[in-house]
């Protein structure tokens, strides 16, 4: 199996900073967790403590893997809105998926896209040649942005939550 380089973990665009989790940000983890809603956390936001956990064990997989998501913040303002970068996920790591999850006060604006094209210039720096994502069916603004980003459906699955489409993007 070839070897790769670790992806970066600073990353800057116009708008956005990516930079690595710090225990600091257990709160608006718990924040952007408690946006999804009843199905997938339970009631309300999880407790700060399970945010540092969240946090640990992610730092824990990015030694592993040489892969992270990145806690993505406004350059201007300073506050966090939301979560970009690449994970082992449903893949690999030698084909990791890119994933990214924002605050609703963030959407529409293009800062998934801008966040997403940063860690695709990352991915490719790590020597990898394709990237994967899945995205529920439901989630027509995550497949807007893969598709700016050059994504494409590959297969569809299922698991205990539904259907799962597939997408695929090689790397230059």
């Amino acid at each position: 199996m070839p070897s790769y380089e670790p992806m970066s973990f600073h990353l800057e665009t116009e708008r956005l900073r990516l930079r690595p989790w710090a225990e600091s940000d257990a709160d608006e983890l718990c924040a952007l967790a408690s946006e999804r809603g009843n199905s997938e956390r339970g009631n309300g936001a999880p407790a700060v403590e399970r945010g540092r956990e969240v946090i640990s064990a992610a730092l824990a997989a990015t030694a592993a893997t040489g892969l992270a998501l990145l806690p993505v913040r406004r350059r201007a303002e300073g506050d966090f809105i939301g979560y970009c970068g690449l994970t082992v996920g449903r893949s690999t790591v030698a084909e990791p998926e890119i994933a990214y999850e924002l605050l609703r006060r963030a959407h529409g604006r293009g800062y998934a896209t801008e966040a997403a094209r940063v860690v695709l210039g990352a991915a490719a720096a790590t020597g990898r040649e394709r990237l994967w994502a899945t995205v529920r069916t439901w989630n027509t603004p995550s497949f807007r942005v893969l598709e700016k980003l050059g994504f494409e459906r590959d297969h569809l699955s299922a698991d205990d939550r539904g259907e799962l489409v597939w997408l695929t993007r090689s790397l230059p």
